[in-house]
């Protein structure tokens, strides 16, 4: 099942792609695998993808641990704790929730090379979400670009929580705008190279709206159990 639903993910984003006059290459797929195991993870390997999305820390590390020998870019998708970043900061190939200078001082302290990182944006009214507002967003870009292990690739944000994916069109609009507004700077050591934005519910929306990653888990490998 889950080799069938990646081949149908994928066709929904070449589909999306094509209406819109992208190349379907342009747009690559994060796996979420939170609270999925390595079999389904193996799975989702063996069909290609080589992109997975983690939320926590420990869950992530058990997972690098399993999956030893295996082609796997790790992302770290979750909302990240300064006080956790040592555990994960030379495993992940992406970590797509940078929110606070803070945060930045110590993936600075802790990583012995370059990391790419996201900046997180927070573009809905939602309380539950986080990320650095829209307004304050240039702020922070400026202020991590000062840091040498770490390089700036993009923007990352999530639509608000509804049935209706046009209801996530605002908050990856007002991404894509910020993200224009941040290369319009020409801030040394900074890229935007991504808009990390879109899941399972509205990654189309994503995608017209010009996401280049988009973070699948449902739509993947199922629902969740609920505990």
């Amino acid at each position: 099942m889950i080799v069938q639903n990646i081949a149908l993910v994928r066709q929904r984003i070449a589909e999306t792609c094509k209406r819109v006059g992208r190349e379907p290459q342009s747009v690559r797929l994060v796996a979420v695998s939170k609270t999925f195991g390595t079999d389904q993870i193996r799975e989702a390997l063996d069909s290609g993808l080589e992109d997975f999305g983690e939320n926590y820390v420990q869950e992530l590390r058990e997972k690098i641990a399993l999956s030893q020998g295996r082609q796997v870019r790790w992302h770290f998708i979750g909302h990240l704790q300064s006080n956790k970043v040592r555990y994960i900061i030379d495993s992940v190939h992406l970590i797509h929730s940078l929110d606070s200078l803070k945060l930045a001082a110590e993936i600075q302290k802790r990583s012995e090379k370059p990391i790419e990182a996201l900046i997180e944006v927070h573009t809905t009214d939602e309380a539950t979400k986080t990320g650095v507002r829209p307004e304050d967003a240039m702020d922070l870009v400026k202020g991590v670009s000062k840091f040498d292990r770490i390089r700036i690739t993009g923007l990352m944000t999530m639509g608000p929580f509804s049935d209706d994916p046009n209801d996530s069109r605002p908050s990856f609009r007002t991404l894509s705008d910020l993200k224009g507004t941040v290369e319009a700077e020409g801030i040394d050591g900074v890229r935007m190279d991504h808009l990390s934005m879109g899941m399972t519910h509205d990654f189309e929306v994503a995608i017209e709206e010009g996401a280049t990653l988009v973070r699948i888990g449902t739509g993947i490998f199922g629902e969740r159990k609920r505990t």
